[in-house]
Protein backbone atom coordinates (compact mmCIF):
# COMPACT_ATOMS: atom_id res chain seq x y z
CA UNK A 1 0.00 0.00 0.00
CA UNK A 2 1.28 3.42 -0.97
CA UNK A 3 -0.18 5.88 1.51
CA UNK A 4 0.21 9.39 2.83
CA UNK A 5 2.21 9.79 6.06
CA UNK A 6 2.54 12.58 8.61
CA UNK A 7 5.55 13.16 10.90
CA UNK A 8 4.97 12.61 14.62
CA UNK A 9 6.07 16.20 15.18
CA UNK A 10 2.62 17.16 13.84
CA UNK A 11 0.78 14.99 16.38
CA UNK A 12 0.50 17.73 19.07
CA UNK A 13 -1.27 19.96 16.55
CA UNK A 14 -3.69 17.14 15.68
CA UNK A 15 -4.38 16.60 19.39
CA UNK A 16 -5.06 20.29 19.98
CA UNK A 17 -7.37 20.57 16.98
CA UNK A 18 -9.40 17.65 18.35
CA UNK A 19 -9.71 19.02 21.90
CA UNK A 20 -7.36 16.50 23.49
CA UNK A 21 -5.13 17.64 26.35
CA UNK A 22 -1.55 16.53 26.97
CA UNK A 23 -0.04 19.00 29.45
CA UNK A 24 2.43 16.60 31.06
CA UNK A 25 3.50 14.10 28.36
CA UNK A 26 4.73 14.27 24.79
CA UNK A 27 5.61 11.72 22.11
CA UNK A 28 9.29 11.44 21.24
CA UNK A 29 11.91 8.90 20.20
CA UNK A 30 12.98 6.40 22.87
CA UNK A 31 16.29 4.58 22.53
CA UNK A 32 15.81 0.93 21.45
CA UNK A 33 12.00 1.37 21.58
CA UNK A 34 11.07 3.57 18.66
CA UNK A 35 8.62 6.12 20.02
CA UNK A 36 7.03 6.57 23.42
CA UNK A 37 5.73 9.11 25.90
CA UNK A 38 8.03 11.21 28.09
CA UNK A 39 7.16 13.42 31.05
CA UNK A 40 7.09 17.20 30.66
CA UNK A 41 6.96 17.84 34.41
CA UNK A 42 8.08 16.32 37.69
CA UNK A 43 5.72 14.04 39.58
CA UNK A 44 5.48 16.54 42.44
CA UNK A 45 4.22 19.17 40.01
CA UNK A 46 1.86 16.75 38.25
CA UNK A 47 0.20 15.47 41.40
CA UNK A 48 -3.13 13.80 40.59
CA UNK A 49 -3.68 15.75 37.38
CA UNK A 50 -4.00 13.73 34.15
CA UNK A 51 -0.90 13.43 32.00
CA UNK A 52 -3.14 13.08 28.95
CA UNK A 53 -6.90 13.43 28.43
CA UNK A 54 -8.52 12.05 25.27
CA UNK A 55 -12.17 13.02 24.61
CA UNK A 56 -14.73 10.31 23.98
CA UNK A 57 -15.25 11.18 20.31
CA UNK A 58 -11.59 10.39 19.56
CA UNK A 59 -11.78 6.89 21.05
CA UNK A 60 -12.20 4.16 18.43
CA UNK A 61 -14.46 1.29 19.47
CA UNK A 62 -17.58 -0.57 18.36
CA UNK A 63 -19.75 2.46 19.10
CA UNK A 64 -17.53 4.67 16.92
CA UNK A 65 -17.87 2.24 14.03
CA UNK A 66 -21.65 2.04 14.33
CA UNK A 67 -22.01 5.83 14.50
CA UNK A 68 -19.79 6.25 11.46
CA UNK A 69 -21.88 3.73 9.54
CA UNK A 70 -24.98 5.83 10.29
CA UNK A 71 -23.26 8.93 8.91
CA UNK A 72 -21.62 7.36 5.83
CA UNK A 73 -23.86 5.17 3.66
CA UNK A 74 -20.93 3.76 1.69
CA UNK A 75 -19.20 2.57 4.85
CA UNK A 76 -22.50 1.13 6.08
CA UNK A 77 -22.66 -0.94 2.91
CA UNK A 78 -19.10 -2.16 3.55
CA UNK A 79 -19.84 -2.94 7.20
CA UNK A 80 -23.07 -4.78 6.39
CA UNK A 81 -21.35 -6.82 3.69
CA UNK A 82 -18.11 -7.68 5.48
CA UNK A 83 -18.54 -6.86 9.16
CA UNK A 84 -20.57 -7.49 12.30
CA UNK A 85 -18.33 -10.44 13.25
CA UNK A 86 -16.56 -8.89 16.25
CA UNK A 87 -15.53 -5.44 17.56
CA UNK A 88 -11.99 -6.12 16.36
CA UNK A 89 -13.06 -6.99 12.83
CA UNK A 90 -15.34 -3.95 12.57
CA UNK A 91 -12.55 -1.67 13.83
CA UNK A 92 -10.22 -3.10 11.16
CA UNK A 93 -12.81 -2.30 8.49
CA UNK A 94 -13.08 1.24 9.85
CA UNK A 95 -9.29 1.65 9.75
CA UNK A 96 -9.22 0.28 6.21
CA UNK A 97 -11.80 2.85 5.12
CA UNK A 98 -9.89 5.67 6.84
CA UNK A 99 -6.67 4.63 5.10
CA UNK A 100 -8.42 4.77 1.75
CA UNK A 101 -9.95 8.17 2.53
CA UNK A 102 -6.63 9.58 3.73
CA UNK A 103 -4.89 8.48 0.54
CA UNK A 104 -7.67 9.17 -2.00
CA UNK A 105 -9.82 11.89 -0.35
CA UNK A 106 -11.41 13.01 -3.61
CA UNK A 107 -12.21 9.63 -5.15
CA UNK A 108 -14.64 8.27 -2.59
CA UNK A 109 -16.57 11.22 -1.21
CA UNK A 110 -16.82 9.58 2.20
CA UNK A 111 -17.10 11.43 5.47
CA UNK A 112 -13.74 12.33 7.01
CA UNK A 113 -13.06 11.72 10.72
CA UNK A 114 -10.18 12.57 13.07
CA UNK A 115 -8.92 9.04 12.41
CA UNK A 116 -8.57 9.84 8.70
CA UNK A 117 -5.59 11.94 9.76
CA UNK A 118 -4.47 9.89 12.77
CA UNK A 119 -3.74 6.79 10.69
CA UNK A 120 -1.10 8.88 8.89
CA UNK A 121 0.92 8.93 12.12
CA UNK A 122 0.96 5.12 12.49
CA UNK A 123 4.14 3.33 11.45
CA UNK A 124 4.28 0.89 8.55
CA UNK A 125 7.00 -1.10 10.29
CA UNK A 126 5.28 -2.97 13.14
CA UNK A 127 7.53 -5.66 14.71
CA UNK A 128 4.78 -8.25 15.19
CA UNK A 129 5.63 -11.75 13.86
CA UNK A 130 2.81 -11.64 11.30
CA UNK A 131 4.83 -8.94 9.52
CA UNK A 132 8.26 -10.58 9.86
CA UNK A 133 10.19 -11.82 6.86
CA UNK A 134 10.04 -15.51 5.99
CA UNK A 135 13.59 -16.02 7.33
CA UNK A 136 12.71 -14.32 10.61
CA UNK A 137 9.54 -16.37 11.04
CA UNK A 138 11.52 -19.57 10.44
CA UNK A 139 13.43 -18.82 13.66
CA UNK A 140 10.21 -19.44 15.60
CA UNK A 141 10.13 -23.11 14.59
CA UNK A 142 9.82 -25.24 17.70
CA UNK A 143 8.59 -22.40 19.91
CA UNK A 144 5.10 -22.16 21.37
CA UNK A 145 4.59 -19.15 19.11
CA UNK A 146 4.93 -21.20 15.91
CA UNK A 147 1.44 -22.84 15.92
CA UNK A 148 -0.19 -19.60 17.11
CA UNK A 149 1.44 -17.68 14.27
CA UNK A 150 0.37 -20.26 11.68
CA UNK A 151 -3.21 -20.15 12.96
CA UNK A 152 -3.21 -16.35 13.00
CA UNK A 153 -1.92 -15.95 9.45
CA UNK A 154 -4.48 -18.46 8.17
CA UNK A 155 -7.27 -16.59 9.97
CA UNK A 156 -6.09 -13.23 8.61
CA UNK A 157 -5.91 -14.65 5.10
CA UNK A 158 -9.49 -15.93 5.36
CA UNK A 159 -10.63 -12.53 6.63
CA UNK A 160 -8.85 -10.71 3.81
CA UNK A 161 -10.29 -13.02 1.16
CA UNK A 162 -13.78 -12.47 2.56
CA UNK A 163 -13.36 -8.68 2.61
CA UNK A 164 -12.05 -8.74 -0.95
CA UNK A 165 -14.89 -10.92 -2.22
CA UNK A 166 -17.67 -9.01 -0.46
CA UNK A 167 -16.35 -5.47 -1.04
CA UNK A 168 -15.75 -6.22 -4.73
CA UNK A 169 -19.53 -6.36 -5.09
CA UNK A 170 -19.82 -2.71 -3.93
CA UNK A 171 -18.90 -0.32 -6.74
CA UNK A 172 -17.21 2.45 -4.74
CA UNK A 173 -15.09 0.06 -2.66
CA UNK A 174 -14.17 -2.12 -5.63
CA UNK A 175 -12.92 1.00 -7.40
CA UNK A 176 -11.03 2.27 -4.37
CA UNK A 177 -9.57 -0.96 -2.98
CA UNK A 178 -9.09 -3.30 -5.89
CA UNK A 179 -9.16 -1.42 -9.21
CA UNK A 180 -6.41 0.83 -7.84
CA UNK A 181 -4.52 -2.19 -6.47
CA UNK A 182 -4.54 -0.27 -3.19
CA UNK A 183 -4.99 -3.10 -0.67
CA UNK A 184 -2.89 -6.26 -0.33
CA UNK A 185 -2.84 -9.11 2.17
CA UNK A 186 0.13 -7.55 3.98
CA UNK A 187 -1.94 -4.41 4.56
CA UNK A 188 -4.61 -6.45 6.34
CA UNK A 189 -1.83 -7.99 8.44
CA UNK A 190 -0.69 -4.45 9.30
CA UNK A 191 -4.17 -3.30 10.31
CA UNK A 192 -4.42 -6.28 12.63
CA UNK A 193 -0.95 -5.52 14.02
CA UNK A 194 -1.92 -1.91 14.72
CA UNK A 195 -5.01 -3.10 16.52
CA UNK A 196 -3.37 -5.82 18.62
CA UNK A 197 -0.37 -3.73 19.65
CA UNK A 198 -2.47 -0.67 20.60
CA UNK A 199 -5.83 -1.95 21.83
CA UNK A 200 -6.98 -1.17 25.37
CA UNK A 201 -9.81 -2.76 27.34
CA UNK A 202 -11.85 0.07 28.86
CA UNK A 203 -14.41 -0.57 31.62
CA UNK A 204 -17.35 1.01 29.75
CA UNK A 205 -16.27 1.35 26.13
CA UNK A 206 -14.75 -2.13 25.96
CA UNK A 207 -12.25 -2.95 23.22
CA UNK A 208 -10.87 0.43 22.14
CA UNK A 209 -8.00 2.24 20.47
CA UNK A 210 -7.07 5.55 22.12
CA UNK A 211 -4.92 8.06 20.22
CA UNK A 212 -1.75 9.35 21.90
CA UNK A 213 -2.14 7.07 24.92
CA UNK A 214 -1.54 4.18 22.50
CA UNK A 215 1.99 5.56 22.06
CA UNK A 216 2.91 4.62 25.66
CA UNK A 217 5.34 1.72 25.96
CA UNK A 218 5.10 -1.20 28.39
CA UNK A 219 7.02 -1.72 31.61
CA UNK A 220 6.57 -4.40 34.27
CA UNK A 221 6.85 -1.67 36.90
CA UNK A 222 4.73 0.86 35.01
CA UNK A 223 4.62 4.41 36.38
CA UNK A 224 1.27 5.34 34.80
CA UNK A 225 -2.17 3.85 34.18
CA UNK A 226 -5.23 4.71 32.11
CA UNK A 227 -8.86 4.96 33.17
CA UNK A 228 -12.22 5.97 31.74
CA UNK A 229 -13.92 8.92 33.44
CA UNK A 230 -17.62 9.47 34.10
CA UNK A 231 -17.63 11.72 31.01
CA UNK A 232 -16.26 8.78 28.97
CA UNK A 233 -12.94 10.53 28.49
CA UNK A 234 -9.82 8.38 28.69
CA UNK A 235 -7.11 9.77 30.95
CA UNK A 236 -3.51 8.78 31.58
CA UNK A 237 -2.58 9.18 35.24
CA UNK A 238 0.57 8.86 37.31
CA UNK A 239 0.60 5.78 39.56
CA UNK A 240 0.63 6.67 43.26
CA UNK A 241 4.07 6.39 44.80
CA UNK A 242 5.95 6.63 41.50
CA UNK A 243 8.41 9.44 40.92
CA UNK A 244 8.90 11.11 37.55
CA UNK A 245 11.47 13.62 36.40
CA UNK A 246 11.27 15.78 33.32
CA UNK A 247 12.26 13.62 30.35
CA UNK A 248 11.55 10.28 32.07
CA UNK A 249 9.58 7.79 30.01
CA UNK A 250 5.91 7.37 30.90
CA UNK A 251 4.97 3.67 30.77
CA UNK A 252 1.87 1.53 31.23
CA UNK A 253 1.43 -2.21 31.75
CA UNK A 254 0.27 -4.34 28.83
CA UNK A 255 -0.41 -7.24 31.21
CA UNK A 256 1.57 -8.66 34.12
CA UNK A 257 0.78 -12.34 33.45
CA UNK A 258 1.51 -12.55 29.73
CA UNK A 259 4.14 -15.08 28.67
CA UNK A 260 7.12 -14.15 26.51
CA UNK A 261 5.43 -15.67 23.46
CA UNK A 262 2.25 -13.66 24.11
CA UNK A 263 4.22 -10.42 24.42
CA UNK A 264 6.10 -11.08 21.19
CA UNK A 265 2.92 -12.17 19.40
CA UNK A 266 0.85 -9.12 20.34
CA UNK A 267 3.42 -6.37 20.87
CA UNK A 268 6.56 -7.39 19.00
CA UNK A 269 9.05 -7.40 21.88
CA UNK A 270 10.15 -9.37 24.93
CA UNK A 271 10.07 -7.88 28.41
CA UNK A 272 13.47 -8.63 29.90
CA UNK A 273 12.31 -7.53 33.36
CA UNK A 274 9.26 -9.81 33.45
CA UNK A 275 9.19 -12.51 36.11
CA UNK A 276 6.70 -14.58 34.08
CA UNK A 277 8.32 -17.73 32.68
CA UNK A 278 5.68 -19.85 30.99
CA UNK A 279 4.56 -21.31 27.70
CA UNK A 280 1.36 -22.79 26.32
CA UNK A 281 1.26 -25.57 23.73
CA UNK A 282 -1.74 -26.92 21.82
CA UNK A 283 -2.70 -30.52 22.59
CA UNK A 284 -4.52 -32.75 20.14
CA UNK A 285 -6.31 -36.04 20.92
CA UNK A 286 -4.38 -39.21 20.18
CA UNK A 287 -4.81 -40.43 16.61
CA UNK A 288 -5.95 -43.94 17.62
CA UNK A 289 -8.62 -42.74 20.07
CA UNK A 290 -12.12 -43.69 18.80
CA UNK A 291 -13.58 -41.01 21.11
CA UNK A 292 -11.24 -38.25 19.91
CA UNK A 293 -13.82 -36.22 17.99
CA UNK A 294 -16.38 -36.51 20.77
CA UNK A 295 -13.87 -35.34 23.38
CA UNK A 296 -12.86 -32.35 21.27
CA UNK A 297 -16.52 -31.47 20.71
CA UNK A 298 -17.58 -31.33 24.36
CA UNK A 299 -14.41 -29.76 25.74
CA UNK A 300 -15.21 -26.08 26.30
CA UNK A 301 -11.73 -24.90 27.20
CA UNK A 302 -8.65 -24.58 25.02
CA UNK A 303 -7.04 -28.01 24.40
CA UNK A 304 -3.58 -27.08 25.59
CA UNK A 305 -0.74 -27.58 28.06
CA UNK A 306 0.39 -24.72 30.28
CA UNK A 307 3.93 -25.00 31.65
CA UNK A 308 4.95 -22.42 34.23
CA UNK A 309 8.14 -21.89 36.20
CA UNK A 310 7.99 -20.03 39.50
CA UNK A 311 10.76 -19.77 42.09
CA UNK A 312 12.73 -22.49 40.33
CA UNK A 313 9.85 -24.97 40.36
CA UNK A 314 8.09 -26.05 37.17
CA UNK A 315 4.39 -26.88 37.14
CA UNK A 316 2.14 -28.03 34.32
CA UNK A 317 -1.61 -27.99 33.92
CA UNK A 318 -3.67 -29.58 31.16
CA UNK A 319 -7.33 -30.41 31.80
CA UNK A 320 -7.60 -31.74 28.26
CA UNK A 321 -4.78 -34.26 28.86
CA UNK A 322 -6.92 -35.90 31.55
CA UNK A 323 -9.85 -36.14 29.15
CA UNK A 324 -7.58 -37.55 26.43
CA UNK A 325 -6.30 -40.33 28.70
CA UNK A 326 -9.75 -41.64 29.67
CA UNK A 327 -11.61 -44.33 27.73
CA UNK A 328 -14.80 -46.36 27.84
CA UNK A 329 -13.31 -49.06 30.07
CA UNK A 330 -12.69 -46.39 32.73
CA UNK A 331 -16.31 -45.25 32.71
CA UNK A 332 -16.29 -42.51 30.07
CA UNK A 333 -19.21 -42.54 27.66
CA UNK A 334 -20.78 -40.31 25.02
CA UNK A 335 -24.45 -40.37 24.06
CA UNK A 336 -26.59 -38.42 21.65
CA UNK A 337 -29.71 -37.29 23.49
CA UNK A 338 -32.81 -35.54 22.23
CA UNK A 339 -33.82 -32.36 24.06
CA UNK A 340 -37.33 -31.08 24.70
CA UNK A 341 -37.29 -28.92 21.56
CA UNK A 342 -36.50 -31.93 19.40
CA UNK A 343 -32.84 -31.12 18.75
CA UNK A 344 -30.14 -33.73 19.29
CA UNK A 345 -27.08 -33.08 21.39
CA UNK A 346 -23.87 -34.95 22.19
CA UNK A 347 -23.51 -35.45 25.95
CA UNK A 348 -20.59 -36.78 27.98
CA UNK A 349 -21.07 -39.23 30.88
CA UNK A 350 -18.67 -40.27 33.60
CA UNK A 351 -19.68 -43.29 35.69
CA UNK A 352 -23.19 -42.95 34.15
CA UNK A 353 -23.51 -39.32 35.32
CA UNK A 354 -23.97 -36.51 32.78
CA UNK A 355 -20.90 -34.28 33.18
CA UNK A 356 -20.97 -32.47 29.83
CA UNK A 357 -20.78 -29.01 31.42
CA UNK A 358 -17.82 -30.15 33.54
CA UNK A 359 -15.69 -31.48 30.69
CA UNK A 360 -13.06 -28.78 31.23
CA UNK A 361 -12.70 -29.80 34.89
CA UNK A 362 -12.61 -33.56 34.38
CA UNK A 363 -9.51 -33.82 36.59
CA UNK A 364 -11.64 -32.86 39.60
CA UNK A 365 -14.34 -35.39 38.71
CA UNK A 366 -11.90 -38.30 38.55
CA UNK A 367 -9.98 -37.34 41.70
CA UNK A 368 -11.99 -39.75 43.88
CA UNK A 369 -11.79 -42.69 41.48
CA UNK A 370 -9.79 -45.70 42.65
CA UNK A 371 -7.62 -45.43 39.52
CA UNK A 372 -6.92 -41.73 39.99
CA UNK A 373 -3.17 -42.28 40.23
CA UNK A 374 -3.26 -44.36 37.06
CA UNK A 375 -5.06 -41.54 35.27
CA UNK A 376 -2.41 -39.11 36.54
CA UNK A 377 0.28 -41.38 35.11
CA UNK A 378 -1.44 -41.51 31.73
CA UNK A 379 -1.84 -37.72 31.63
CA UNK A 380 1.79 -37.33 32.63
CA UNK A 381 2.93 -39.51 29.74
CA UNK A 382 0.76 -37.63 27.24
CA UNK A 383 2.17 -34.28 28.35
CA UNK A 384 5.74 -35.61 28.52
CA UNK A 385 5.56 -36.89 24.95
CA UNK A 386 4.31 -33.51 23.71
CA UNK A 387 6.99 -31.56 25.58
CA UNK A 388 9.79 -33.88 24.46
CA UNK A 389 8.70 -33.50 20.83
CA UNK A 390 8.59 -29.72 21.28
CA UNK A 391 12.07 -29.69 22.80
CA UNK A 392 13.45 -31.77 19.94
CA UNK A 393 11.95 -29.40 17.36
CA UNK A 394 13.41 -26.45 19.23
CA UNK A 395 16.89 -27.97 19.25
CA UNK A 396 16.69 -28.79 15.54
CA UNK A 397 15.64 -25.21 14.84
CA UNK A 398 18.64 -23.88 16.76
CA UNK A 399 20.99 -26.07 14.73
CA UNK A 400 19.53 -24.78 11.46
CA UNK A 401 19.81 -21.18 12.65
CA UNK A 402 23.50 -21.58 13.51
CA UNK A 403 24.27 -21.95 9.80
CA UNK A 404 22.60 -18.65 8.83
CA UNK A 405 22.70 -16.01 11.57
CA UNK A 406 20.26 -13.17 10.94
CA UNK A 407 21.04 -10.03 12.92
CA UNK A 408 17.73 -8.14 12.82
CA UNK A 409 15.81 -6.97 15.91
CA UNK A 410 13.12 -9.56 15.18
CA UNK A 411 15.69 -12.35 14.83
CA UNK A 412 17.19 -11.38 18.18
CA UNK A 413 13.77 -11.61 19.83
CA UNK A 414 13.11 -15.00 18.22
CA UNK A 415 16.39 -16.38 19.58
CA UNK A 416 15.70 -15.03 23.05
CA UNK A 417 12.29 -16.70 23.00
CA UNK A 418 13.84 -20.00 21.91
CA UNK A 419 16.42 -19.85 24.69
CA UNK A 420 13.78 -19.08 27.31
CA UNK A 421 11.39 -21.81 26.19
CA UNK A 422 14.18 -24.38 25.82
CA UNK A 423 15.14 -23.82 29.45
CA UNK A 424 11.53 -24.17 30.60
CA UNK A 425 11.00 -27.34 28.55
CA UNK A 426 14.19 -28.96 29.83
CA UNK A 427 13.16 -28.33 33.43
CA UNK A 428 9.62 -29.50 32.72
CA UNK A 429 10.74 -32.83 31.25
CA UNK A 430 12.83 -33.48 34.36
CA UNK A 431 9.86 -32.62 36.58
CA UNK A 432 7.58 -34.91 34.59
CA UNK A 433 10.05 -37.77 34.84
CA UNK A 434 10.30 -37.35 38.62
CA UNK A 435 6.51 -37.29 38.91
CA UNK A 436 6.25 -40.35 36.69
CA UNK A 437 8.75 -42.31 38.79
CA UNK A 438 6.85 -41.42 41.95
CA UNK A 439 3.57 -42.55 40.41
CA UNK A 440 5.09 -45.81 39.18
CA UNK A 441 6.17 -46.59 42.74
CA UNK A 442 2.64 -46.32 44.16
CA UNK A 443 1.02 -49.61 45.20
CA UNK A 444 -2.21 -48.80 43.35
CA UNK A 445 -0.34 -48.16 40.11
CA UNK A 446 1.86 -51.24 40.50
CA UNK A 447 -1.19 -53.42 41.15
CA UNK A 448 -3.00 -52.00 38.13
CA UNK A 449 -0.04 -52.54 35.80
CA UNK A 450 0.47 -56.08 37.09
CA UNK A 451 -3.21 -56.88 36.55
CA UNK A 452 -3.03 -55.51 33.02
CA UNK A 453 0.08 -57.58 32.33
CA UNK A 454 -1.52 -60.71 33.77
CA UNK A 455 -4.66 -60.13 31.77
CA UNK A 456 -2.64 -59.73 28.60
CA UNK A 457 -0.70 -62.94 29.23
CA UNK A 458 -3.89 -64.88 30.03
CA UNK A 459 -5.51 -63.61 26.87
CA UNK A 460 -2.49 -64.58 24.76
CA UNK A 461 -2.26 -68.06 26.31
CA UNK A 462 -5.97 -68.66 25.99
CA UNK A 463 -5.88 -67.74 22.35
CA UNK A 464 -3.18 -70.33 21.68
CA UNK A 465 -4.61 -73.22 23.69
CA UNK A 466 -8.34 -73.01 23.16
CA UNK A 467 -10.12 -72.61 19.86
CA UNK A 468 -13.34 -71.71 21.71
CA UNK A 469 -12.16 -68.12 22.09
CA UNK A 470 -15.66 -66.73 22.52
CA UNK A 471 -16.25 -68.79 25.68
CA UNK A 472 -12.82 -67.86 27.08
CA UNK A 473 -13.48 -64.12 26.46
CA UNK A 474 -16.81 -64.25 28.27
Amino acid sequence: MSRTRLPLESLPLWMSLNNAEFPHARVQGIEHKGYGLVALAKSDDIGEAPLVTVPHDLVLNAETVENYAKADCNFKALLDACGHHSPRHDILLFLLAQLALSTYPNEHGGQLTPWTEYVKFLEDDVPLPTLWTEDERSLLKGTSLEPALVAKTLALTREFDNVRDKSSEIDCWRSLFWDNDFIHLTDWYRLDAWFRSRVLELPRSGTSMVPYIDMANHASDANAYYEETSQDEVTLLLRPGHQLDIGDEVTISYGSEKSAAEMLFSYGFLDASSAVRSLTLPLDPTLDDPLARAKAHVFTGVPSILVKEAEGQVEWTSPFAYLVCLNEEDGLDFRILQSSDGSRELRMFWQDEDVTEQAASIEVLISCHQLHDVFKLRANMIVAQKLEEQLQNLCESAEADAADMLESFNAKNARELRTLEKTILEKATVTLEDQRNNLLALDSVVAYLESMQAGSETHDTGGDENDDSENDFS
